[in-house]
Parts: C-alpha cells; structure tokens; sequence
C-alpha cells in the first residue's frame, strides 16, 4: 500500500532540510560524536504493538520498551557496566538479551559480557538466565559454559531453546530453557563432538550441526533426517582454505537446505542444497564482488529474501560498498520505493512483522545518522519515531568515499576514504591510514563500524582518513579472503602500505605527513608498520595491542588460549606450522622495538580480556629499552576491549587529536 503524498511530501520536506555549509564553520565538540546514541536497536514485538530499543541510562545502553498506541516508555534495565545486546522477543510479553560492549575495533562484542537475561515487557519480572563471562572468571571458571538464546518455541512465552556447553567444554548442546525459573531440558543427547552452529527445521527440531576437527582448522557438516536418525555427514570445509559451505536453514519442506558456498567460485552464492544426494541445487542468489547469505569465514551475511511459508523469492540484499536491496516482489518494491522517494539521499530497508500492518524502517547515510520510522498500513501514515543522534546534522559529518585498493600483488579490494569539507583538488592533507580490527572481520560498513566513527572525529579536524580493507577481511570474495592466511605481518602489511601509496598518488596525502591508527589488530598493524617501514608513516595510535603473538595465544590472562579451535585459526593465519616454527615470534612487535623511530600514541583497558594489558605493558618496556617510549600511554581502569564509559572515549580522542597535531598537524584546523 502507498503512502498518501502528503506524507510523502511532508517527509521529504523536513529530510531535505539544509543547514550551513560553510566549511569554515567550526566543528562539533569531540563529545558530540561521541556521546551515547539517543536511541538503537529497535524491535517490534510479534504483534507490532510494542517496540523495544536502547537507551542511556546509567552510562551504558540499557532496555527499554514503548507502546506504541499510548506512546508510553519504561526503562526495563539499569547495568552501569555493560551495553544491553542481543535483544529479542519472546511473544509480546517478554525479552530475552545479552550484555557485552557496544564500542569495540571489531563491532559490538561480549568478551567478558556475555550471560542471558529476561524481563518482562512491563519490568516486574526479571531474571539471569546463565552468567557473564566476567562473573565465571571472577569465581576462578576460565572455561565459559554459559548458554545463549537460539530459537523461540511456537504457541509458548514461557520456554525457548538456547544453546549452551553445559555438559561438556568443547561442544554445544541444545536444551529447552524454561523462563520462569531458568530450568533446563536437554534436547540433543546424542551428537557428534565438538559441536557448534545448529540449524532447527520448522518444527524446532535440531537437524544440522557442525564439528570441528582437533587441531585443524577444518570443520564437518551433520545431518539427521529425524530427531531419532543417525547422524551423516553432508559436508567437510576448511575455513583456512575453502571453499566455504554454511547451512542458512531448511526451506519449507523441511528437507530442503538453504546453503552458502563458493564452490568453483570467486564469492560466496546462496544455492539449494539436497542432503540426501549432497549436492547443490538451484541458484538462488550471487554476486560478482560480495558474498551473500554467508561470508567464507561463515558468518552470516545478507543474501537472498524469501516467503517463509512458501520459499517463493521475493527480493535479495547484499553488503555492497553500499547496502543494496532488490525486490522481485511488486508490492515490496513499491513500498520501498515509496520510501525511498520519501527520504531521499539514505539507505532504507524495511521489515514487516507477522500479524501486523506496521512496518519499521531504518534510514541512514554516511552523513545522516540512523532514523526510525513507523509505517502504519492501514492508516497510511509514516511518522518518524525517533533519531539516533538529532544533535549531529549533514554538516557535521563527511562523505564516506568508496575506493578500489588494488595491491601490489594483483587483489583488488574494496575499501573507503574521507576527506575534510571544504577540501580542495590538489591540496595535501596530514592523512591518517585506520587499520580495522579482527583481522578477520569486516569490520567497517558504509556509514558504521569504529573506523566510520573515528574518521568522521578525524575529517572535523581537518585529516583525511583512508580507510582500507585488506586480505583475510570477509565478506569481499573468495581471492581477498583466502589471501590472507599465512601473511600477517607480512602481505598484510604490504596492503596497508598500499593504502598509503595509493592516497598519495590520488593527490589528497602529504607523504611527509602520514600515520597510522587501529585498535585490536589495527594496534598490532599499527606497531608492525612503524617497524617494518619506519620512513612511511611518521607516527602511530596503537590501541589494545596484540605486541607478541605467542604471549596471545598461550596466556591465561585472556581468552583465546581456552579456544583450540581458535588457536589453531590464529596458527593457520600467521603461519605458523611444521614449514616456519618461528612465524608467531618473527612477526611480533615486541621483539622489534629498536627499528621503530616514530613517534607513538597507546591506549589500553585494565580490564581486556581478548587483547589483555600485559600486551601493552611488555611493548611499552621494549619501546622503553629501546630508547623510543611512546609520547603517551593510557590504560583506563574498569574498561575491556574497547572503552565503554562515553568520558573515557572522550579523553581519549581529545588526546589522540593533540597528539596528531604535534606529529603532523593541522594545528589551525583546531577550534
């Protein structure tokens, strides 16, 4: 159903809107790109009634739900150290969620959060489900066996299924949680070992598991036919190599599998799949550059859109250097067009709710921060629900540019660049290369991601900030992503230097004013560049560093040595093996200190699990030995993998932008 012009008009009026352009008005204070979302994450109930999102409360983003007939809000959660995460639906009467960090290098994470929660949709029922991963580590359990929300049940608000490794450290099981009193039934007491990744049919029954093989980095696909059927092999991938093959679900038969592979391909491509014949079907949706429906690392990605009762196709989406949506469905494709002609200028997708004639939108743009609306059929009505950040407008923020990289060994990758308002042609900027975290995630999206956020600090300052992906990030096909095993330290260094080069040759970079920032592995990368090409970038913001790579996957300080699996990965991805014994060692920075001359800027949280502080503490004493401290050095208490506290974020940019301008400036860009 279209929306009436008026609205239409209305709308676009008010979206169309502009403010000062004039680019030598002074920028926003730090705090106002760094402050707390006003709203995130929405969800509708089941019935489109409700609609719950995150709010600051307490300095941390906490529940809270609105009826949407009486517009009346109430605050469900308070935490005071941890972002609510994870929230979902269960009926209309209760929500199920998670804890963890919204602001991490790698995108919003649990680490020492974790643990499952539910509260009634009017607060007067509560209760802790399973633990965070911080309280089974302050009482001495460094293996987490703490249970995760996997699927609602039918016709019940009252149980759903989790997964969770109660029985055993290194596999999964599926029970049914009871979320009343927290009680448990086991589902799956018969599975093959080292289980993770189930995928339900439609009547909820566990029908496909994977299983990683110790000690490698290859994992076996299962399938039963029945909850009382003999597990059978269906697959066998290898995430270090490929291809890749990951179950999206069952299609309406229930026999019927929804796969992504890359099989004799360059990307991941969406294909039916029997598993009786093991072999792939139909073609249901591709792309010539991204991945759809699942990356090669297997995690999911957007893909192909269908009508669950019928499997009929109705529209793909995909992860572009843009968010791109294509509807088959005419009624669809209509109503997104209503949209789009509504609020021009942004990105709009849309979800419709079973049961209900509303539908929620969420638009954003690389200058425009998200916005929620509320699309009411039956009233033919769109009306604005809220504003992420209202305070920040289109001047505010900069062009997220996209860009080919292509290496020095033939990859082509795509990744982004911003530059300063009111640059000009020619002119030469003090230029920052951000290196994203992971490696192994995609961490940056057009207008999202940490990267995204830092640029837009940096360019309202008067930097140019490129901001390239590299070999090993997911999600860009299957050359760029298989590239990337064996190469940290090395191929992967060579990227981002190209990165580099390449703002140079494009005339916005001044070669004499260059720097590197990134946190988590952008950290590592940033003290690897300083040591590998000292006369390229003049200084580095080196944030929660991984400095030795053999100290990181044995220390008991954090989290990866109790994941073999994940060991192993690391293993595979630096290369180190019976053909170089030597890969992790030779590769860390902390054993390179003396070739670095520029100047650094380190930044750290007591409390990290994932990269821990005793990383950042031995670089120091290197770089210290070495005769080349760092200019400054800040470890914030009560923080993790990422800084969490909206005052510590702020000290921190308002010291890395000094920082910066003592190193390469500009000092006049600076209100």
């Amino acid at each position: 159903m279209l929306l009436s012009a008026a609205v239409l008009a209305a709308v676009a009026t008010a979206v169309s809107a502009q403010s000062n352009t004039d680019p030598k008005a002074a920028p926003r204070a730090v705090a106002d790109y760094l402050k707390l979302p006003q709203f995130g994450s929405p969800r509708l109930s089941p019935s489109g009634k409700y609609l719950a999102a995150v709010t600051p409360i307490n300095g941390r983003l906490n529940l809270a739900v609105v009826d949407l007939e009486t517009r009346k809000g109430t605050a469900l959660t308070s935490f005071d150290s941890f972002d609510v995460l994870n929230v979902r639906w269960v009926g209309d009467e209760r929500l199920v969620f998670t804890l963890g960090q919204q602001n991490t290098p790698t995108g919003p994470g649990q680490f020492d959060g974790g643990g499952l929660f539910v509260v009634s949709r009017d607060g007067k029922e509560s209760r802790k489900l399973s633990p965070t991963v911080r309280e089974m580590r302050n009482s001495w359990q460094f293996v987490y066996r703490g249970m995760s929300f996997l699927a609602r049940l039918p016709g019940t608000s009252d149980e759903v299924l989790v997964r969770g490794r109660l029985r055993t450290a290194d596999a999964e099981d599926v029970y049914r949680l009871d979320l009343r009193n927290g009680r448990t039934v086991l589902v799956t007491s018969e599975r093959p070992p080292r289980t993770s990744d189930w995928v339900l049919d439609s009547k909820r029954v566990p029908r496909v598991v994977t299983s990683w093989v110790k000690d490698t980095s290859q994992y076996i696909v299962y399938y039963r036919k029945t909850a009382e059927s003999a597990w059978e092999e269906i697959a066998r991938h290898d995430s270090a190599e490929g291809p890749g093959f990951s179950v999206l679900g069952f299609l309406s038969d229930d026999k019927t599998l929804m796969v992504a592979s890359n099989a004799g391909r360059e990307t991941m491509a969406v294909f039916k799949f029997d598993p009786e014949t093991r072999k792939l079907g139909d073609l249901l949706a591709q792309h010539p550059r991204y991945d759809m429906g699942a990356d090669a690392l297997g995690e999911s990605v957007p893909g192909v859109i269908t009508e669950p009762e019928s499997d009929r196709v109705t529209g793909y989406r995909v992860d572009a250097e843009r968010p791109q949506t294509v509807w088959l469905d005419e009624t669809e494709a209509r109503t997104q067009a209503a949209i789009d002609a509504a609020l021009p200028g942004a990105y709009n997708s849309f979800a419709r709710f079973p049961g209900s004639k509303r539908v929620l939108i969420t638009s954003y743009s690389d200058q425009q921060p998200s916005k929620w609306y509320l699309l009411d059929e039956d009233k033919r009505t769109l009306e604005e629900l809220f504003s992420s950040r209202p305070w920040l407008a289109s001047d505010d923020l900069v062009p997220m540019r996209s860009f080919m990289l292509k290496t020095r060994d033939g990859l082509e990758i795509p990744s982004y660049y911003f530059l300063p308002k009111g640059h000009k042609a020619g002119e030469r900027l003090p230029t920052i290369v951000h290196i994203h975290g992971g490696p192994h995630v995609r961490a940056d999206g057009w207008a999202s991601g940490f990267g995204y956020a830092e640029a837009q600090i940096l360019a309202s300052r008067g930097y140019a900030v490129v901001l390239p992906n590299f070999r090993i990030t997911p999600g860009l096909g299957s050359k760029v992503y298989y590239a990337g095993f064996g190469t940290v330290g090395r191929q992967m260094s060579e990227d981002h230097e190209d990165a580099a080069h390449w703002a140079v040759k494009e005339g916005f970079a001044d070669p004499a004013r260059l720097c590197m920032s990134g946190a988590s592995y952008g950290g590592y990368a940033t003290l690897r560049a300083l040591a590998k090409t000292p006369g390229l970038f003049k200084c580095g913001v080196a944030g929660l560093v991984v400095s030795d790579l053999e100290m990181q996957l044995t220390s008991t300080a954090g989290d990866t040595t109790y994941s073999p699996a994940g060991v192993a990965f690391w293993h595979k991805l630096v290369g180190q093996g019976e053909k170089n014994r030597t890969a992790l060692k030779d590769n860390s920075p902390v054993h390179m200190a003396a070739k670095i001359k520029g100047a650094l800027f380190m930044y750290a949280g007591s409390e990290d699990i994932r990269t821990p502080l005793e990383q950042t503490t031995a670089m120091v004493k290197a770089l210290e030995a070495a005769g080349n401290p760092p200019k400054v050095v800040l470890i914030k208490k009560q923080e993790g993998h990422g800084y969490g506290k909206v005052e510590n974020r702020i000290e921190l940019y308002e010291k890395m932008l000094q920082f910066l301008d003592e190193q390469i400036g500009p000092k006049s860009q600076r209100p």
